[in-house]
């Protein structure tokens, strides 16, 4: 099953007039940041509902005092005290906890930015889908983790999903939902990351400040590490294959390492459909910000004279075993995929921390992937026990891995 994103699900009220009001989850985050940016540039058009953060009660307290929403919750229930205390005298709401959080995503707005990262995000976006709100969402996790799930309850509720990733938005602007059956390919564009060309022995030797450091996204840490070992379009293939219904075969993946093409459709005719623009998350998150209609971004315009040529090359299997562990994940089905991206997550912090090298972080993940036992998922409760069960299992792998 999939959802068509493309139009408004029967129901959904999209205001004709007067401002939209919007609630952003992990408002401190890069994609929560920009989306405020934007906001910001545009306020007569939006009013906020609520933000929430995770840690960050500091950046927290600064985005409620400017953009004065009904209620700000930090995910950290220990912050709530510094979260009152910054919020006294301005009338807005504080609350604290990972339940706040999903009872700020069921509040009464009619957008809500998904921009939790990772599996923290899939039950405060479930709450705003439950609702039926348009829900933009830059947590590919929730359709990685609970692919059959998220959108069964999409469609049950009449909810809207509209993609934030800059690959899936520019496919979402040139997919033809209506005559899918013309469609005969999409095409995953990635940059290669930082370590593109760099040889196996010296992948080994890279660290935390070098994965972070993408050659032309600004993103956060977790997610630029994916970016480097390819995780992160692997996990884009999962996630196109619900939100578009395709089948594996025909999603691939190419790398364009300058970022420009953002990602493409090909059709029965022989016709090539692709989205282009600068790298900047503005873009693909004013789209949805704007949906149906379109905003104004401050994105610097694309100048195809100056960038002179655009380049491309197959990924390398070897460089990258991600990808053949997405796609492993993605054919296995059932649990596989929470399996991989829960591994992942506990292997990128691992990394991060310092407990494993950079190469450990996909071997981490496909010894989880081989260990755990087949099963479905009939439930959130059965992805989550998947989800728990997957990040206990890669914290032993890790201990194995720091051992030798």
């Amino acid at each position: 099953m999939a959802v068509t994103p493309v139009a408004a699900q029967p129901g959904l009220a999209i205001a004709a007039s007067g401002p939209r009001r919007v609630t952003v989850l992990g408002s401190s985050g890069s994609v929560g940041s920009n989306t405020l940016d934007l906001i910001a540039r545009n306020p007569d058009r939006y009013v906020v509902e609520a933000l929430t953060a995770g840690r960050n009660v500091d950046k927290l307290i600064e985005q409620a005092r400017q953009f004065r929403p009904r209620i700000a919750v930090i995910a950290d229930a220990g912050a709530y005290m510094r979260l009152k205390d910054g919020l006294a005298g301005t009338g807005i709401e504080a609350a604290a906890g990972e339940s706040a959080v999903v009872d700020a995503a069921a509040r009464p707005a009619e957008w809500v930015m998904a921009g939790i990262v990772g599996a923290a995000g899939l039950a405060p976006t479930l709450a705003a889908a439950r609702r039926g709100a348009i829900v933009a969402f830059a947590n590919k996790e929730c359709l990685v983790s609970a692919g059959e799930f998220m959108l069964a309850e999409v469609k049950r509720h009449r909810a809207t999903l509209l993609p934030v990733d800059s690959e899936h938005n520019a496919i979402f602007q040139v997919f033809d939902a209506e005559r899918r059956e013309a469609i005969e390919r999409i095409v995953l564009t990635a940059s290669g990351g930082p370590f593109r060309t760099l040889e196996q022995a010296a992948m080994a030797q890279v660290t935390p400040a070098q994965a972070v450091a993408h050659p032309n996204w600004v993103m956060g840490a977790k997610i630029s590490v994916d970016s480097a070992t390819m995780m992160n379009k692997g996990l884009e293939i999962i996630e196109a294959r619900y939100l578009f219904g395709l089948r594996d075969e025909q999603i691939e993946v190419l790398i364009h390492p300058q970022s420009v093409i953002h990602s493409m459709v090909a059709y029965i005719d022989g016709s090539v459909l692709a989205q282009l623009g600068t790298p900047d998350m503005r873009t693909p998150i004013a789209y949805a910000l704007g949906w149906p209609q379109r905003i104004a971004a401050p994105s610097t315009r694309l100048d195809l004279a100056r960038i002179g040529q655009l380049t491309f090359e197959l990924p390398d299997p070897e460089r990258f075993p991600a990808l053949r562990l997405a796609r492993q994940a993605l054919q296995t089905g059932g649990a596989a995929p929470t399996i991989l991206n829960a591994a992942n997550e506990v292997a990128v912090h691992g990394f991060l921390a310092g407990r494993i090298g950079f190469l450990d972080i996909a071997r981490v993940v496909q010894a989880v992937l081989e260990a755990a036992p087949p099963r479905n998922l009939a439930s959130l409760d059965d992805v989550l026990a998947a989800d728990t069960e997957a990040r206990a299992r890669a914290n032993e792998a890790m201990a194995v891995r720091a051992r030798h």
